[in-house]
């Protein structure tokens, strides 16, 4: 079993930054890919990025030039950099990670934390 606990969530202004960072606690060591998830109100959870072991990253388009993901293997951590926010952005975002693979199907999900962007 893995465990994944978010934090750095809240609430920020159109053009704003904000961290979000997730560590994974438990039986990590054969888990290849973390990243993070999204669910915007009334839409499906959508993939926003991975970072795999080894530092290799993807990032779906949207975000793509915003974003940026982290990861500190020693700490067991990753980071969601977000910059230049937009109201659509608003969404709860999950920490995931997958034994194989890139994240397409998480084996493991963390609860979520809520990233709001309003004025």
């Amino acid at each position: 079993q893995v465990q994944l606990v978010e934090s750095g969530g809240g609430l920020v202004q159109p053009g704003g930054s904000l961290g979000l960072s997730c560590a994974a606690s438990g039986s990590i060591s054969n888990i290849n890919a973390m990243g993070w998830y999204r669910q915007a109100p009334g839409k499906q959870r959508e993939w926003v990025a991975t970072i795999t072991r080894s530092g290799t990253t993807w990032l779906t388009n949207s975000v793509k030039g915003r974003f940026t993901i982290s990861r500190d293997n020693a700490k067991n951590t990753v980071t969601l950099h977000m910059a230049s926010l937009k109201p659509e952005d608003t969404a709860i975002y999950y920490c995931a990670c997958a034994r194989l693979g890139v994240l397409s199907v998480p084996d493991y999900w963390g609860q979520g934390t809520q990233v709001t962007v309003s004025s």
